[in-house]
C-alpha cells in the first residue's frame, strides 16, 4: 500500500480517507464521533482541526517541547540538549559523544543509542532529515515541522530506561502505561493512578512483572496534569529513576489513533477510566 500512498495527493481529504481505512483494518469497526472510546476520540482529533492546533504542532517537535515544559513546570524537568543538528553537513561535521541518544525532532519511533563510542550509521541519521513523518502517519501536527536531529545524554545514564506514559484528559491523569525492554522483549504494564494493575495492554504483550510504584508518583501526576491542561486527550511521557523524573515528550495521537487493545473488549474498560469525571 505504501507505493500507492506515496503518489496520492497530500491533503486533508486524502488524509482522512486513509485514516478511515487504517481504522477499519485495525479496529474492525467504523469510527464514530459520538462514541466515547479511546481510539474513536483519537480519530476525531486526528481527522479534525484539533490536531493542527498550534500548541499541539509546537509540542510535537522534540526540540520545542522543551520550551513548553520549561515555561509550564520548569527546566529541571527537561532532558538536557547536547546538540541540535540542522543539516546533513552538521551531521557529517559533528563529533557525537561516546554515550548519547540520537533522534529526529520531527518524527516518532526512531532513535539510536550510542553506548560506548561504537561506530554510528551516519548515512541513516542523515536520511532522517529527509523524513516527513506526516506522509507515513497522516498526523498533520507533523506536516510542517522542520527536520532536525537532537543529541541528548542517556537519561539517568541508562541504556534501557523504562517509559512512564500518562494518559490525560482535560488536564487530569486517568491511567498510566509503562513500557519495558523497548530494545529487546518489548512489553507493557498498565496501572490506575492509585497504582492498581490493569489487566489489559495495547499493541505489545502484557508484562507479568510487578512494577514498584515510584516514590515521586504524586509529583509526576502533578506535572503531567499541568502539561496536559491545555489539551483534551493527550499522553505525557516521562522517564524516572524512582526518585527523580524528566519529561520525554508529549504524544498527541497515541499509537496513531489505532492502538490494538488486548483483549479487544478492554478498550471499554480503559475508556471508562479515561472519560470518567
Amino acid at each position: 500500500m505504501k507505493p500507492i500512498i506515496n503518489i496520492l495527493p497530500k491533503n486533508k481529504i486524502v488524509d482522512n480517507v486513509l485514516s478511515y481505512i487504517y481504522f477499519l483494518r485495525t479496529q474492525h469497526r467504523i469510527p464514530l464521533y459520538k462514541r466515547q472510546l479511546i481510539n474513536d476520540e483519537l480519530y476525531k482529533i486526528k481527522t479534525g482541526s484539533e490536531i493542527e492546533n498550534p500548541l499541539r504542532v509546537f509540542t510535537s517537535d522534540k526540540e520545542y517541547v522543551k520550551v513548553y515544559v520549561k515555561a509550564i513546570v520548569g527546566d529541571k524537568y527537561n532532558v538536557e540538549t547536547i546538540k541540535v543538528l540542522r543539516s546533513k553537513t552538521d551531521v557529517d561535521n559533528y563529533e557525537f559523544p561516546t554515550r548519547c541518544c540520537i533522534k529526529p525532532t520531527h518524527a516518532s519511533g526512531r532513535f539510536i543509542i550510542r553506548r560506548n563510542g561504537e561506530n554510528l550509521p551516519i548515512e541513516e541519521i542523515k536520511q532522517w532529515l529527509d523524513i516527513n513523518y506526516y506522509h507515513d502517519s497522516q498526523e498533520r501536527n507533523y506536516k510542517n515541522l522542520i527536520p532536525k536531529i537532537i543529541v541528548e545524554p542517556l537519561v539517568f545514564d541508562s541504556e534501557n530506561i523504562e517509559d512512564f506514559k500518562f494518559f490525560c484528559y482535560f488536564g487530569k491523569v486517568k491511567f498510566i502505561q509503562i513500557d519495558l525492554n523497548r530494545n529487546s522483549n518489548h512489553t507493557r504494564k498498565f496501572y490506575t493512578i492509585d497504582w492498581n494493575p490493569l489487566d489489559f495492554t495495547i499493541n505489545f504483550p502484557l508484562s507479568n512483572r510487578e512494577i514498584k510504584k515510584p516514590s515521586c508518583l504524586k509529583e509526576m501526576i502533578n506535572v503531567c496534569e499541568q502539561l496536559s491542561s491545555h489539551f483534551s486527550l493527550v499522553r505525557v511521557d516521562l522517564y524516572t529513576n524512582n526518585s527523580r523524573f524528566i519529561v520525554g515528550e508529549i504524544t498527541h495521537c497515541a499509537e496513531g489513533g489505532v492502538g490494538r487493545f488486548m483483549p479487544r473488549e478492554s478498550e471499554y474498560t480503559a475508556s471508562k477510566l479515561l472519560f470518567s469525571d
